[in-house]
């Protein structure tokens, strides 16, 4: 059972082992947006993805911010990005005044649809980069998406925010961009509190974003800057709770597996009821659960959300997609036919996913769930 009775969709899990590193930053001193845990943090992020380099950050958005100031977006260049995303993935280009132009998803990963991204290039063969989100912790079609990119010489960043712990043919996400991002945000996989990651194999990358993310100072005695920088980088104090969040990431994707699969078994009978696919190919962390409703179905995602919010139980609605942002109103939108994006974003709904669940909730969710369809 939750605090307060609330069943909630993703919300923080500690354990202990957090404050070990917290309360050792504080006996040496080190309460600062540098030290020992930022740079063990990094390594052991590393280390676990198999990725050469990282910059801890403040937040996703940060890391996301700063890829695609390295991959030199500026303004007026135009980039190719999922559209079924949370909007921090797209709020970045803003900041750098590119062309954003959004791409439909498929249906097999909800994730961005590579024939439509061949379509987009046909469109914008000027396109400087890509960006895919692997949704809701689901890998998308990572190697062709790849292909087509070098194939038009488009930079790949990775929008990884969602997917630590998960993989692709054997890769761990994180692995197949230019450069990713992170996220530690307190109802992701694991959490800082607040916080995010750039990764990369270029090891110079991950340098300029270090020196970017501390206000770009030149290596001076007194205080110089040349471009401007950012105060973008992480804290040694929310590092310490990375670190002791690291321990426990295979743990919790093995019970965010273990949520799926119950949610999984118990709507397998009901045909009105799917769960949000994979790839056979892939491993996903699962962090979010979600369904996707049969459109002859008279229960709507609007109607289950509100019944269990009623019984205090926080679900969501999937994430409304950019094209349909007023922010983004004025951006292209690319699609094959009908907007999968939409019709996704209209049948779907994140279920309560939180590895705290006991037995009992998860009983109850499916319970309310069920009888709604009777």
């Amino acid at each position: 059972m939750q605090q307060g009775n609330r069943i909630y969709l993703s919300s923080p899990t500690t354990y202990g082992e957090e404050l070990q590193y917290i309360q050792d930053a504080f006996a040496k001193n080190w309460v600062a947006p540098l030290g020992e845990n930022v740079n063990e943090f990094e390594k052991e992020v590393t280390s676990y993805i198999g990725v050469g380099h990282a910059a801890a950050l403040s937040s996703g958005t940060a890391a996301l911010h700063l890829a695609y100031i390295l991959a030199g977006i500026d303004e007026g260049d135009t980039v190719l990005c999922q559209d079924l995303t949370f909007s921090a993935t797209a709020n970045p280009l803003a900041y750098q005044h590119a062309n954003v132009v959004f791409v439909d998803s498929e249906r097999e990963t909800w994730n961005m649809d590579p024939r439509a991204l061949e379509k987009a290039f046909t469109q914008y063969p000027e396109a400087k980069a890509v960006v895919v989100v692997n949704l809701y912790g689901v890998p998308a079609k990572l190697d062709e998406i790849s292909a087509i990119c070098e194939a038009h010489g488009a930079i790949l960043i990775e929008d990884a925010a969602e997917s630590l712990g998960a993989s692709y043919k054997g890769i761990n996400t994180g692995r197949f961009g230019k450069m990713a991002a992170l996220s530690f945000n307190g109802n992701k996989i694991i959490t800082t509190s607040g916080g995010g990651m750039l990764i990369s194999d270029d090891e110079e990358l991950i340098k300029k974003a270090r020196f970017l993310a501390t206000q770009a100072r030149e290596p001076k005695p007194y205080y110089e800057h040349k471009v401007i920088g950012y105060n973008y980088r992480m804290s040694n104090i929310v590092a310490g709770i990375g670190r002791g969040q690291m321990i426990h990431l295979d743990s919790h994707v093995e019970a965010k597996t273990e949520i799926y699969r119950t949610y999984e078994k118990a709507f397998s009978d009901m045909p009105e009821i799917t769960m949000n696919p994979y790839l056979p190919d892939s491993v996903p962390n699962f962090w979010l659960s979600c369904i996707l409703l049969d459109k002859k179905s008279k229960v709507t995602p609007t109607m289950i959300r509100e019944k269990l919010e009623a019984e205090n139980i926080e679900s969501r609605p999937i994430w409304n997609p950019m094209h349909k942002q007023p922010l983004f109103q004025h951006c292209d939108y690319i699609t094959l036919k009908e907007s999968v994006s939409e019709d996704i974003f209209e049948r779907g709904l994140c279920l309560p996913s939180d590895i705290k669940n006991t037995e009992e909730d998860m009983d109850k969710i499916i319970r309310i769930i069920k009888r709604m369809f009777k």
